[in-house]
């Protein structure tokens, strides 16, 4: 779920994976196989793909259909 919810947000956003993995400091092919669940997640870029989309972690995740992400915390 987490692959197929990652590619959505993207393509809403009528963005191309290159933009993405700029962001996120990874080369396209890196992002391409997170898409298609190739490569595992990790923690510093779902926390960063979460950001990026304005959604929580567990809606990633496919833990909630809520997209709204939790509030910060004051101690980070």
């Amino acid at each position: 779920m987490i692959f197929s919810r990652i590619r959505d947000l993207r393509e809403d956003r009528d963005w191309n994976q290159t933009k993405v993995a700029e962001y996120l400091g990874v080369r396209q092919t890196t992002y391409s196989k997170y898409e298609l669940g190739k490569l595992p997640l990790p923690v510093d870029v779902l926390l960063k793909l979460s950001d990026l989309y304005g959604v929580s972690v567990d809606y990633l995740l496919g833990r909630t259909d809520e997209r709204t992400p939790y509030p910060k915390s004051r101690h980070q």
